[in-house]
């Protein structure tokens, strides 16, 4: 991994805490209202649209797509399906596999965690990947 990119990855991977912190405030906030399982994918929402944010600002902040915000933020967001899956099923299983109030915030985290490698090289590759003004 040349420097550029272990910066990008440190920049995305600070901005997935950032993420995982939106993720599981949205999830608890959610979750009486629309119960464990559809929480967590308006908490996932909240959280890639909050990398988003800070990942077109910061890590890839040298790069865009070349597309309208409109179009780059729907792109990341089917991008990121990828990881999504591999996150929600990890979230699932640690949910029917533990028990107690701390368990949604453990199987979010873990399935971050999980989605990370192949959220960042999508993201790298296929959204932020052509160079602004040069």
């Amino acid at each position: 991994m040349t420097m550029k990119a272990g910066r990008e990855f440190l920049l995305f991977a600070l901005a997935g805490v950032i993420g995982l912190g939106v993720d599981v405030g949205v999830l608890y906030l959610a979750a009486p209202l629309l119960g464990w399982y559809a929480a967590r994918v308006l908490s996932f929402l909240a959280a890639a649209t909050a990398t988003w944010v800070l990942n077109r600002r910061y890590a890839f902040g040298t790069r865009h797509s070349g597309a309208s915000l409109a179009r780059e933020y729907l792109g990341y967001l089917l991008t990121m399906l990828g990881g999504a899956v591999v996150n929600y099923g990890v979230y699932v299983l640690v949910l029917h596999s533990l028990a107690g109030p701390w368990v949604p915030a453990l199987g979010v985290a873990l399935g971050s965690c999980a989605g990370l490698a192949l959220n960042f090289l999508a993201a790298r590759q296929l959204i932020f990947k052509s160079r602004r003004g040069r």
